[in-house]
């Protein structure tokens, strides 16, 4: 684009960079952040083609980290703001500031509105597990007597069985051992917590599953006799119940997958889980060398 001449001077005003050269001269982003930038707003906006994207700000909003992308398509420029991911026109949402505080209201809102939901993260439980949480969950919001509060324990007790009984299996039993009845949670999540924390390095993390199990058990059964529970014991067993079952499920996958701690490539701690589109599946990425688990499993690898 040619330079505007302003009236009779001969001072030009420059044009606007083109996206192409204006990528030149951005720091380098991590790949699998642009990708996935540029996958959801191709998606979200419907047939236009993203020219150009650069994150301009973090935000962090309690333990969730909100990052802010300047994003300009063939048709229209928006910002991304993520954790939840969404987009908005910077025709409506001129200010990147007030288009952040914005987000991060709705975000407030939705978070209250599904504080008893399961998380849509968690795919590793069975549906049927989560939807007894969420029936207790539900429960709670209903309850006004101790005799509520009683029935929330109880069907947080069932809860906890359905958990064990989805993920354990009679390998986990040591050879010589008598397997624990179908009902025993705490040894059930004992064998269960043996099993996806291994070794002398998880030592501490397979304490914390086993006492964590152990006193979330007590709690729900202490709640489901009580003759004098308020809405706070309901509460209380409710949020223990969720924690028990996101922690194993998190331990589970990262037992099955086999998730590194560190890179084999460059020995980086930046080890994290990235959703691949043409593989319908997440692959372990480290940021630092590109690294991916999937490598491994590529013709290429095979011939190095």
């Amino acid at each position: 684009m040619s330079p505007r001449k302003t009236g009779k001077s001969s001072h030009a005003i420059p044009g606007p960079v083109s996206d192409s050269a204006l990528k030149k001269t951005v720091l380098k982003q991590p790949e699998h952040e642009e990708r996935y930038i540029r996958e959801y707003v191709e998606l979200e906006a419907g047939g236009e083609k993203v020219t150009h994207l650069e994150k301009l700000a973090i935000e962090n909003l309690f333990d969730r980290r909100l990052d802010a992308w300047d994003v300009r398509t063939n048709k229209d420029r928006y910002w991304v703001i993520t954790n939840p991911t969404n987009l908005y026109s910077q025709k409506l949402f001129p200010s990147l500031d007030y288009t952040v505080s914005f987000h991060i209201g709705v975000t407030m809102r939705v978070m209250a509105r599904q504080a008893r939901k399961a998380p849509e993260h968690e795919h590793r439980l069975s549906q049927s597990v989560w939807r007894r949480w969420e029936q207790a969950a539900e429960a709670l919001e209903e309850a006004d007597e101790a005799e509520g509060f009683q029935a929330v324990g109880m069907m947080c007790r069932e809860c906890l069985i359905a958990f064990v009984r989805s993920v354990s299996s009679t390998d986990m039993v040591p050879e010589g051992q008598k397997a624990p009845k179908a009902g025993d949670f705490v040894q059930w999540s004992g064998l269960i917590a043996d099993t996806i924390a291994r070794g002398n390095s998880a030592e501490e993390v397979r304490g914390y599953l086993k006492a964590m199990s152990k006193s979330t058990w007590q709690l729900v059964n202490w709640l489901t006799h009580s003759s004098n529970a308020v809405r706070f014991d309901g509460w209380m067993a409710v949020d223990a119940v969720q924690t028990l079952l996101s922690t194993f499920g998190i331990a589970l996958v990262r037992h099955e997958k086999g998730t590194p701690d560190r890179c084999p490539k460059c020995s980086s701690y930046r080890v994290v889980a990235d959703f691949r589109a043409e593989l319908d599946t997440y692959v372990s990425l480290c940021e630092a060398c590109g690294w991916t688990d999937h490598d491994l499993d590529s013709p290429s690898a095979a011939t190095h």
